[in-house]
């Protein structure tokens, strides 16, 4: 230290040659710095800028795909919803006797358009989710979809088919044994009757029809269980 202070000393005067130089290289340098600083800055705003973005991007993407997902098993729902109707719809068939017995082809396995109808129901049932959200796939969606656009449609033209016909397919004295089964099913299910008229009237229903109709097994169940619970305890 001693030595730079002794050379201090003697050549002061250097600072006056060299001290532009020196404070412009200084100034250049600081303002370099400065300038990297500030690029490091801008670099740093825009990595955090680029971070933003993505994030918002995926957050829409996971939003977009979310709506999708909710559409997709709204639609699927709403499939099921049409499957139930039409299930509804064949019901009100399938457990009342004495509209099987009005409109026989809904249950009468001999004509093509009630053959397609149970066949398509058969279909669509198998087919069908437990849950809508259990559907995945669009593929799995579109089966299901074209199966019960099938049955819908089938059940249509059987029922149609079958309100224009009524017994019409049946001969004369085959239509005379239907609407003689139809006045003892209705006499079977008559409340105000006694238990045994009405189990009387319901085992002549079934001589009426046998070889004619075929009643399915829900709809006989139906009619036993209104007779058994009039009967007397023993």
């Amino acid at each position: 230290m001693e030595g730079f202070w002794d050379f201090a000393s003697h050549y002061w005067w250097l600072l006056f040659v060299f001290g532009g130089p020196i404070g412009a290289a200084v100034t250049g340098i600081a303002k370099h710095l400065r300038k990297a600083s500030e690029r490091r800055a801008e670099l740093k705003l825009e990595r955090y800028r680029i971070q933003q973005q993505y994030k918002h991007g995926k957050a829409i993407e996971a939003a977009d795909a979310e709506t999708s997902r909710q559409a997709f098993v709204a639609a699927t729902q709403r499939l099921m919803d049409t499957h139930d109707e039409v299930n509804r719809r064949w019901l009100a068939y399938e457990l009342d006797a004495v509209r099987l017995l009005e409109y026989p082809l809904m249950t009468d396995m001999r004509e093509e358009v009630t053959v397609a109808f149970h066949r398509a129901r058969r279909l669509a049932d198998s087919l069908r989710p437990e849950e809508a959200a259990h559907v995945t796939d669009r593929e799995t969606q579109r089966e299901y979809r074209d199966a019960v656009t099938a049955y819908a449609s089938a059940f249509d033209v059987a029922e149609a088919e079958a309100k224009r016909v009524r017994q019409g397919g049946f001969s004369t004295d085959e239509r005379a044994r239907i609407a003689t089964a139809l006045k003892l099913l209705r006499l079977a299910l008559d409340d105000a009757a006694s238990p045994e008229e009405r189990q009387s009237a319901y085992q002549r229903v079934r001589r009426e029809i046998d070889g004619l109709i075929v009643l399915p097994t829900g709809a006989t169940d139906a009619v036993e269980e209104r007779i058994t619970r009039e009967l007397p305890r023993a």
